[in-house]
């Protein structure tokens, strides 16, 4: 075999492994069709000495190579968009690994809602206590504010500015109030009555004002506390509405649970994307591939050149 010959067939060996790589890439019929039947034409030339090897040169320099530039072009752009959507996938892990803080867990909001009622029955203990007294000690456990300081962006429930005002509302007769708090007297006397035995209900929130509801164990009474100025009133949960109790998902964790999901939707579409071929791409190969798998595929060679043409014009544009 003359040295010419010998380097244009491994130089065809080599343009058919660069479309093997590309066709199972793209994972496209019509890809791995053109890739067998241009190893079915390296093969002919290959076995018949007699057929003039410039063709097969010819045929990769117009139209096997172009397709690979092509393909790469495509493949390119695919995977700069791809990663703009794995940069968000990345983004939104890095939130939700700021967001996923075991102290604001479901498990410990349960939890704490024990806590803290015992904590406000302890503490209303001992603000009827300072009253019948007329003590000045401070009635309140140290540090019954910090619940609703840890709980109430994730999981009490949003009301309006007004109900809240509403649910606030009191006449001066109807309480006892020192400099620590204001408690309604039929509330004292309830909670007296019933052995300040008490359940947190739930918390609501409008901007920054917070009220913690309590209820009477065993007993269809509730009332709130505002942590802002420590006033305890009667509340009428009627006027709270709808609250779905059961639901201690926290705003945290449907945020969480919703960047896992887009992130799922994010990763598929960018493992699709990486392989789309636009369909004026697909129609193009399509037709290449009915006149390459042309039985008379070697009598009309020299006329190849129009699809070469279209494939060079295509790389050459931005319509991809």
């Amino acid at each position: 075999m003359d040295e010419n010959r010998l380097n244009i067939l491994n130089a065809s060996t080599r343009v058919i492994s660069k479309l093997q790589l590309l066709s199972v890439f793209f994972n496209n019929d019509v890809i791995y069709k053109i890739y067998l039947r241009t190893q079915v034409l390296h093969q002919l030339f290959q076995t018949n000495p007699e057929l003039d090897i410039n063709q097969l040169e010819m045929f990769h320099l117009q139209f096997t190579q172009t397709l690979i530039d092509l393909l790469k072009k495509i493949k390119k752009n695919n995977e700069a968009q791809a990663d703009l959507l794995l940069d968000e996938v990345a983004l939104n892990n890095q939130l939700i690994d700021q967001m996923d803080d075991p102290v604001y867990t479901e498990q410990n909001f349960e939890n704490d809602k024990q806590r803290q009622a015992l904590k406000m029955s302890q503490s209303l203990r001992k603000l009827f206590q300072v009253l019948s007294d007329n003590s000045a000690d401070y009635p309140f456990v140290g540090n019954i504010n910090k619940f609703s300081s840890h709980f109430s962006g994730d999981y009490f429930f949003s009301i309006s500015t007004e109900l809240v005002y509403d649910l606030l509302q009191y006449s001066p007769a109807d309480v006892y109030t020192n400099e620590y708090a204001t408690i309604q007297r039929k509330l004292m006397g309830s909670l007296c009555k019933y052995d300040f035995k008490i359940d947190f209900y739930c918390g609501v929130r409008a901007n920054d004002i917070v009220l913690e509801v309590y209820r009477f164990k065993d007993v269809n009474k509730y009332f709130l506390f505002s942590p802002l100025n420590n006033v305890l009133l009667f509340c009428d949960v009627a006027k709270l509405g709808d609250l779905d109790l059961k639901n201690t998902v926290s705003k945290r964790e449907r945020m969480m649970r919703e960047l896992r999901d887009k992130n799922v939707q994010l990763t598929g579409k960018a493992g699709l994307l990486k392989t789309h071929l636009p369909e004026n791409i697909m129609a193009l190969l399509a037709e290449d591939y009915k006149k390459i798998a042309d039985v008379n595929f070697l009598a009309h060679m020299n006329a190849f050149d129009v699809q070469a043409n279209i494939l060079k014009t295509m790389l050459n544009t931005d319509i991809i």
